[in-house]
């Protein structure tokens, strides 16, 4: 069994270079072969919150996303919660999902989803953290409530854009109390990185085959963030 799980902050689909292009942000996520896509900024954010990448397309690159977005009753929707959406391909089953309410200075969320590949279940968790250091300790303690109380007890991989630029930060540090952090390099900015804003923390249980910032000049274009991903083996 191999699966590859990314994580991505498409930014509302708007590149380093300015322009909106939401197919660059898939055929990214194509290049790197993702399974499994836990995006930030996939929903507008100002006015009623809706989808950055159109269903339609979606369709085309073989996503289907959690039901994790609001309904508008003007029929448009947001594909996630604060912007935090999950994609899996026909290849994976989502099994569960639901929000997660994050304590915040902004609006923010993050979202868990249990999925099933082969014979094996993974717990993932996707945030995106506020811009304060003091916020961002009260929303990871808030994450790890949350999964501890999710149903089951399947193996988890934490991954999302925590905006914390510093080593030893109070998210991380709660994050390392509970699972133990891949060693990923810097993924923002997209065009010269060199902060590690987006990170991964896994169960011990999981076997991580390869993990990394996929830096392709396709993602150095498609958003102002790299994407990072994490292939899990049996």
């Amino acid at each position: 069994m191999s699966i590859t799980i990314a994580s991505y902050n498409i930014h509302k689909a708007v590149g380093s270079d300015g322009r909106l292009n939401p197919g660059r942000i898939l055929d990214v996520l194509d290049e790197i072969g993702a399974d499994v896509a836990l995006l930030q900024e996939a929903d507008t954010r100002l006015g009623l919150r809706t989808s950055v990448l159109p269903e339609t397309l979606l369709s085309v690159h073989g996503w289907q996303a959690a039901p994790l977005g609001q309904q508008h009753h003007e029929g448009r929707a947001a594909l996630g919660w604060h912007g935090n959406a999950v994609l899996v391909r026909s290849t994976v089953r989502l099994t569960h999902s639901h929000r997660i309410t994050l304590p915040s200075l902004e609006p923010r969320g993050a979202v868990l989803a249990d999925i099933a590949h082969g014979n094996h279940v993974l717990r993932l968790v996707g945030a995106h953290l506020d811009l304060s250091g003091l916020a961002r300790a009260r929303q990871m303690h808030a994450i790890i409530d949350a999964v501890a109380k999710a149903p089951g007890n399947p193996p988890e991989l934490v991954m999302g854009d925590f905006n914390e630029w510093r080593k030893g930060g109070a998210a991380l540090a709660a994050l390392a109390r509970h699972w133990r952090e891949v060693a990923l390099g810097p993924s923002f900015p997209a065009r010269l990185p060199i902060g590690r804003l987006d990170r991964a923390f896994a169960h011990h249980a999981l076997h991580v085959a390869e993990a990394g910032v996929h830096a392709s000049a396709l993602a150095r274009a498609a958003s102002d963030h790299l994407p990072i991903f994490v292939r899990l083996a049996a």
